[in-house]
């Protein structure tokens, strides 16, 4: 039986993985920042660690006991990660720093600790979740974007230096998708954007706050969090997987015009959006 670890499994995408792939037959270890969280995921039945993916030894912990347990790791899907939606000119540098801790160097913890197992083992799988935003960007998302691109680079990189071995990495680039992430980069927003005195206020409350206050989450390109769930299946039991699977519409249309169009057109497209 094959094995997993995912990251930020207390809701969304990251429980709904974790629940479908038990159900198909993955040993499953599922983990969550939150302690009352943990318990939820074995209260549902899935074995689960308290893992802030800041902080080393959660991690360090969680693979110790998987590997005393099942004497290997087949497959780790690095999901946590969080928004703070708002101008570049209105996020406090603390508060970047802050996001990409969990969506940048957390996954890195987790991947470098996982590939020291890999390399022992001699084969494996990471998955990074990623974003359509870590293949174009868009207003008011640059703290979320520069992340996402990290990620990008990062995952382009390892996978060079994995081109030789049995050690496959792959990206989910997801566009919208059902989960509580739009209520939660709301709460983000209200926390840590000064909206009275920005520049961009008339912008915040015609656009990004009603979009983020909309109880609609099920647009024509919105899908649910089983599609991302399915794509991990996917990845676990292909034998060579692909470095990198689009999820949603939006992804698509919007990768595509990422590579046909000049960058002044791709700018006039996305302004729009």
């Amino acid at each position: 039986m094959q094995n997993i670890l995912i990251t930020g499994c207390s809701s969304g995408i990251g429980l709904e993985t974790a629940l479908f792939l038990q159900k198909n037959g993955i040993k499953v270890y599922a983990s969550a920042r939150e302690q009352k969280d943990v318990k939820m995921l074995e209260d549902l039945g899935l074995k689960a660690f308290k893992i802030d993916v800041r902080n080393k030894d959660e991690i360090s912990f969680a693979l110790n006991c998987i590997l005393k347990e099942d004497k290997k790791l087949d497959c780790v899907f690095n999901n946590a990660g969080f928004a703070v939606p708002g101008a570049v000119e209105d996020i406090n540098t603390d508060i970047l720093k802050e996001l990409f801790d969990t969506n940048f160097f957390g996954l890195h913890e987790v991947t470098t600790q996982a590939m020291r197992v890999f390399r022992g083992q001699g084969y494996g799988k990471i998955i990074q979740h990623s974003s359509v935003l870590g293949i174009i960007s868009l207003r008011f998302r640059g703290a979320y974007n520069s992340s996402k691109y990290a990620i990008e680079g990062l995952c382009d990189t390892l996978r060079l230096e994995t081109l030789d071995s049995n050690i496959f990495i792959s990206t989910i680039n997801t566009g919208p998708v059902t989960s509580k992430f739009r209520e939660n980069s709301l709460k983000n927003f209200k926390k840590h954007i000064n909206i009275e005195n920005s520049f961009w206020k008339s912008s915040y409350e015609k656009e990004l706050k009603a979009r983020l206050e909309s109880s609609d989450d099920k647009g024509i390109f919105t899908l649910p969090p089983s599609s991302v769930a399915n794509v991990v299946l996917e990845i676990i039991k292909s034998k060579k997987p692909k470095p990198r699977y689009y999820v949603t519409k939006a992804t698509y249309i919007l990768g595509f015009a990422k590579r046909v169009l000049s960058q002044k057109w791709l700018d006039k497209l996305l302004q729009k959006v």
